[in-house]
C-alpha cells in the first residue's frame, strides 16, 4: 500500500496497452500507419485483433513482473488507452490485461500508478497520443464527458484494490507553454487534414477545470489513500496555486522531463551542459513545487544527442526522417561515462521530490541491426541495466 512517506522508484509499461510504433515497429508491418488510430483501418479485423491480442499477451508478462522487483523497483506506470473497456470499436479493450497486471503486482509486491494515455480526439497531437497531427479533444463536451466516464470507472474497478497507488488524470496535455516547441503539425503530419482542422493547444484554464471535475468524479470510488495525480502540462511552475484547499486529498504533481526537450531549450549537447541544466532546471523547479505539492517524475529516461552521436533536434528518430548515426562514435567505457553521469545527476534532482518513472521498461526496436537507431537502447531501462548505465548495487537501484 502507498503512503506518502514512500518513495516511488518505477518503471513505465509503455507500448503495452497503448501502442508507439517506434518502440515495436513490426506490429505495424505492412501498413503506413504512424499511429494505433490508423492501424485497424488497415489491417482485416482477424488480422488487428490477432496482433493485438499476441501482442499484450507476450509483450508485458508474469516474468516482467518478477524482473522488476528484483531490480529494487517498488512500482509501474501502466498508460491505458480511452477504449480500456472496449466499448469504442474498432479498437480492442484492455480490462482483462489490467486485471492480470494487478494480481502480478500484488504476487511481486509493486504499486501500479494508473494513467489515462489518451482520450478522443487526442490532447497532445502526438503519435503516442493515438491520432498524430490532431489535437481537439479539449474542444468537444463528447469528448471530456467521455474522458472523465473512462476515469470513473477504472477509479470503481480498481479503486480498493491494494496494488493501486493512484490514477493519473491524463498523460501529457500539450498547451501554450509547450505547443511551439514540439511543433506538432509539423513533426506528427496529421492523415486526415479535416480531421486535424482547428488543432489547437489545450488552456490551462480548460486543464484546472477538468483536473477538478475529475478529481471530484474518481474521489467518489477512491479512497483517501490512493492518490490522484495530475500532469503539470509540460509547465511545473504553472500549479502553485492549484488544489491548495483542505477538501483535495492527497493530490500528485507529475512532470515529464527529457534531456531531449532541455536540448530544444538551449542545453548544450555536453555532460556537462547537461548536469549543470538538471541541477538549474530540474532541481530547483522540483523543490520549489514540493512546496505545494508531492512531485513525481513520471517520464524520464538518459536518452540525449550526445550518446547518438548526432543531433536528433528533439528526439526525431528514423521515423521522423532524421537518418541517425551509422556507426558508434565513441567507446563502450565512453558512453557508460555519459549515461552514469546524467543517469546520477537526474536521480539528484528526482529526490528532491517523491520518486520517478523511467520511460521505458522495455523496448523492440532492434539498435543493433537496424540503421539509424544508435543511442535509441538508453530508452529501454533493462538495457542501461544490463550496460551499466544505472547507478546499481549488486543488479538493483
Amino acid at each position: 500500500m502507498y503512503n506518502k512517506e514512500m518513495y516511488i522508484k518505477g518503471v513505465n509499461l509503455g507500448n503495452w496497452l497503448v501502442l508507439e510504433k517506434w518502440m515495436n515497429p513490426a506490429l505495424f508491418a505492412g501498413t503506413t500507419a504512424e499511429d494505433e488510430y490508423y492501424l485497424p483501418q488497415q489491417l482485416s479485423k482477424e488480422v488487428y485483433e490477432a496482433r493485438i491480442q499476441i501482442h499484450r499477451s507476450e509483450y508485458i508478462t508474469e516474468r516482467d513482473f518478477a524482473t522488476i522487483r528484483s531490480w529494487g523497483m517498488n512500482a509501474v506506470r501502466i498508460p491505458v488507452p480511452y477504449f480500456v473497456f472496449g466499448d469504442c470499436p474498432p479498437f480492442i479493450g484492455c480490462v482483462e490485461e489490467l486485471d492480470k497486471a494487478f494480481n502480478w503486482a500484488n504476487r511481486y509486491g509493486l504499486l501500479i500508478l494508473l494513467d489515462l494515455h489518451t482520450v478522443p480526439g487526442s490532447q497532445n497531437g502526438f503519435d503516442n497520443g493515438g491520432l498524430s497531427g490532431v489535437c481537439k479533444w479539449a474542444q468537444q463536451p463528447e469528448s471530456e464527458e467521455f474522458a472523465l466516464s473512462v476515469l470513473e470507472r477504472l477509479a470503481k474497478r480498481y479503486g480498493n484494490r491494494e496494488e493501486l497507488m493512484g490514477i493519473e488524470i491524463l498523460n501529457e496535455p500539450n498547451t501554450e507553454s509547450s505547443w511551439d516547441a514540439f511543433n506538432v503539425t509539423e513533426r506528427y503530419k496529421a492523415v486526415d487534414e479535416e480531421m486535424a482542422k482547428g488543432t489547437a493547444p489545450v488552456s490551462f484554464g480548460f486543464l484546472r477545470q477538468f483536473y477538478t471535475e475529475a478529481y471530484h468524479r474518481m474521489r467518489k470510488f477512491l479512497p483517501e489513500d490512493k492518490s490522484i495525480v495530475f500532469h503539470d502540462g509540460f509547465d511545473i511552475l504553472e500549479w502553485k496555486d492549484f488544489m491548495q484547499e483542505e477538501k483535495f486529498k492527497n493530490v500528485i504533481l507529475d512532470t515529464h522531463q527529457y534531456l531531449m526537450m532541455a536540448e530544444t531549450d538551449g542545453c548544450p549537447q555536453t555532460v556537462d551542459g547537461y548536469v549543470s541544466y538538471i541541477r538549474e532546471h530540474y532541481e530547483k523547479e522540483i523543490e520549489e513545487m514540493a512546496q505545494y505539492f508531492p512531485v513525481i517524475c513520471g517520464e524520464w529516461c538518459l536518452f540525449n544527442s550526445l550518446g547518438c552521436g548526432c543531433d536528433t533536434k528533439g528526439g526525431r528518430s528514423v521515423l521522423n526522417g532524421m537518418e541517425g548515426t551509422s556507426a558508434e562514435q565513441m567507446s563502450d567505457e565512453e558512453k557508460r561515462e555519459i549515461y552514469l553521469a546524467v543517469a546520477e545527476a537526474q536521480l539528484r534532482a528526482w529526490k528532491k521530490g517523491n520518486g520517478y518513472f523511467y520511460w521505458n521498461y522495455k523496448l523492440l526496436t532492434d539498435t543493433v541491426n537496424e540503421q539509424g537507431w544508435i543511442g535509441w537502447d538508453s530508452w529501454d531501462f533493462g538495457r542501461c541495466m544490463a550496460n551499466g548505465w544505472f547507478p546499481q548495487k549488486g543488479g538493483r537501484v
